[in-house]
């Protein structure tokens, strides 16, 4: 059995041709992808409302222990 001796170079180039065609081969379409319905960003300001209530509730139930250990007067 005899060796087949490839360089690194032709190698790299077969395998940049192979990524550029092979893909273009696979396409059905060149029309764009439709518009998304909702990208995200009514749940992303659900998420920050909802953090911002708990920052608060812990804001109010710690600060009130909080201040009542010290005697300032």
């Amino acid at each position: 059995m005899a060796v087949l001796r490839v360089s690194f170079g032709v190698l790299a180039i077969i395998a940049l041709i192979f990524s550029i065609v092979l893909p273009a081969v696979r396409a059905e379409s060149m029309a764009p992808a439709p518009a998304p319905t909702s990208d995200g960003t009514s749940i992303d300001q659900g998420i920050a409302y909802v953090l911002m209530l708990v920052a608060l509730v812990l804001t109010y139930l710690i600060h009130p222990l909080d201040a009542s250990s010290y005697s300032l007067f």
